[in-house]
């Protein structure tokens, strides 16, 4: 079901890189069904393209994607202590600037609050203007949240208050400058992977929180919701592949490393992901 069409994406979880290799080359590839398949990009053999080892990649650890007001200090270690496993694998890592990736979670969200707001909810998942398969099944079920919302989630409900009041009041200005700054932030990953062949940081600033109590306030359920998504969001506006893969403990719990290639070059992201894992426990790191 469409949430909102420009930053829609399908993103398989799995226990082993192998498996995630494997289930990319059964959904890669237009169906002639749904727009957010692009023509003309065929599923390749990820599973086997995945054992092709790092040795002369290039990874670039991306400065700002450590030290979110946030973050972990234990956590962005780890990261970097995982990151020297490449080295000894034969990657060639270095540190990279990209200042515009402080940017990515607020141009992420007018379009994730406005955008959902209109063609999740009050188009009630599949709105107009685009051309593929709509499921009027779907749509008829769907519109039932409007007899129902107090059933909502609050983060919910918040996105839906926060998109209408800037549809309402500002015309959607503000979605269509943080669209147009979409195009700027793309090239901006786009520059640092004319040096690099993966970017590489924590894929969330923090470990897993506990979730909010009954009769929890807005406040923290709110928080919850929005605290670990500074170094995800910007990607999903983009639409550069990016993949979790654990590596190490901190407290006990599984930190995430994440690895972000160009766009359409998820086999790269694979052969890192599955060389790493190879390498031995990542609990042990």
């Amino acid at each position: 079901m469409p949430i909102e069409l420009t930053i829609d994406h399908t993103g398989p979880m799995t226990a082993n890189v192998a498996d995630n290799a494997l289930m990319l080359e059964v959904l890669a590839g237009p169906d002639g069904l749904d727009p957010r398949q692009h023509a003309g990009r065929e599923s390749q053999p990820y599973s086997e393209l995945m054992k092709s080892g790092v040795k002369g990649l290039r990874i670039g650890i991306v400065s700002a994607g450590f030290g979110w007001p946030n973050s972990m200090p234990a956590l962005d270690a780890q990261v970097r202590k995982a990151a020297k496993r490449f080295t000894e694998l034969g990657a060639k890592v270095a540190e990279v600037s990209v200042p515009m990736h402080l940017m990515g979670l607020a141009i992420w969200l007018p379009v994730a609050a406005e955008g959902a707001t209109q063609q999740m909810m009050k188009d009630n998942g599949h709105g107009f203007n685009w051309k593929g398969l709509y499921v009027t099944s779907m749509v008829d079920f769907h519109a039932g949240w409007k007899a129902r919302a107090d059933e909502l989630s609050g983060p919910l409900k918040l996105t839906m208050i926060l998109g209408e009041y800037f549809i309402k009041h500002y015309r959607g200005h503000f979605y269509a400058k943080a669209q147009n700054l979409t195009r700027q932030l793309t090239q901006a990953y786009d520059d640092a992977f004319k040096d690099f062949d993966l970017l590489l940081m924590p894929t969330l600033p923090i470990t897993a929180t506990k979730l909010p109590a009954p009769g929890a306030s807005t406040e923290d359920i709110v928080a919850r919701a929005l605290e670990m998504v500074a170094n995800t969001a910007p990607f999903v506006s983009t639409g550069h592949p990016a993949m979790s893969i654990p590596c190490g403990l901190v407290d006990g719990l599984p930190v995430g490393m994440m690895l972000v290639g160009r766009r359409y070059e998820e086999a790269t992201i694979n052969r890192g992901a599955y060389a790493f894992e190879q390498a031995g426990d990542w609990q042990a790191l």
